[in-house]
């Protein structure tokens, strides 16, 4: 019995010993576990700060990029190369959104890059806005100077305008000036034998007149050319009708833009001399009683007038 106490001791003692130690290898692994538990969350955070970090860098690079393309569109000048940087931009936001295996020190060379595009676009748009200021300051130039030539444009026209008004009213002048003037007008009753009767003076019966003579001067008028010149006659019966009749020479002519109708026409060989005028009209039927007027007209103008009277 005493021989067995001693041995049955050392055993307890051996494995008292032995948990001891398998206790502190136990203690010592699951120290270890979590410092690499520690290091495994830490290195999961810093993972997640540069994924985050690459993030928020790529969309404001986004952002940015968006307003130059504006910008640069604004301007006139041309995109091309923005929306294809847009486009592989795109791409790696989507890459890094689905968690791809790429290393972040790819990602930072790509952000610098992408900044160095945006910065070299600055000098672009500094460019095109430049341009633009120039184009706006010749645009303003050309107007300046479109709206002067208007002006002088629109003064000559009114200078002309007022010469040609000139001109036209010393036309009118000019041509007032050298119209024919008759002068002494008077009619003679004609009978079947020839026999003449100042019917401007006296009543004549109408029995007796046969043919009427309108006899006037044409006053001499440096002004006027000498040729000849067309001299229409209108007789205005008591009640103030044109006698008229195609058979004899009647017509029409144009007086102050109105067709009118004359009684007969005669063409005369204008002197400038004072000339005498006989004018004969044959109507070929009676003349009723009455006042009758008589009116000469040449070149657009009434030259001179008369009357006679039948009872």
């Amino acid at each position: 019995m005493e021989n067995k106490q001693p041995k049955a001791n050392g055993a307890l003692i051996a494995a008292l010993i032995i948990m001891t130690i398998l206790a502190g290898v136990s203690s010592y692994l699951l120290f270890e576990q979590k410092d690499v538990t520690k290091n495994q969350e830490s290195t999961i955070a810093t993972r997640v700060e540069e994924l985050t970090t690459t993030r928020v860098k790529l969309d404001s690079i986004s952002t940015a990029l968006d307003a130059k393309i504006a910008e640069v569109q604004k301007l006139g000048g041309d995109v091309t190369e923005l929306e294809k940087v847009k486009v592989q931009l795109q791409r790696d936001k989507d890459a890094l959104r689905r968690g791809q295996r790429i290393s972040i020190s790819k990602y930072e060379r790509k952000i610098k890059e992408y900044v160095a595009f945006l910065a070299e676009k600055d000098t672009l748009i500094a460019q095109l806005r430049t341009e633009n200021e120039l184009l706006v300051t010749n645009n303003q130039t050309l107007n300046d100077e479109n709206t002067t030539l208007k002006t002088e444009r629109q003064t000559l026209a009114d200078s002309v305008g007022k010469i040609t008004a000139v001109n036209t009213d010393l036309s009118d002048k000019v041509t007032r000036a050298s119209a024919l003037r008759a002068q002494n007008v008077r009619i003679f009753a004609l009978n079947s034998k020839g026999k003449a009767r100042d019917a401007s003076a006296d009543e004549v019966k109408a029995r007796r007149v046969d043919k009427i003579q309108v006899k006037y001067t044409l006053l001499d008028n440096p002004l006027t050319r000498q040729e000849e010149k067309d001299v229409f006659l209108r007789v205005l019966d008591p009640t103030g009708a044109v006698i008229s009749d195609e058979s004899t020479g009647s017509g029409q002519f144009n007086f102050n833009g109105q067709d009118m109708m004359y009684t007969a026409k005669q063409t005369i060989p204008y002197t400038n001399n004072n000339q005498n005028v006989d004018f004969t009209y044959t109507r070929g039927m009676s003349y009723k009683p009455g006042k009758y007027t008589v009116e000469l007209y040449a070149e657009g103008f009434r030259i001179g007038e008369g009357s006679f009277a039948i009872k």
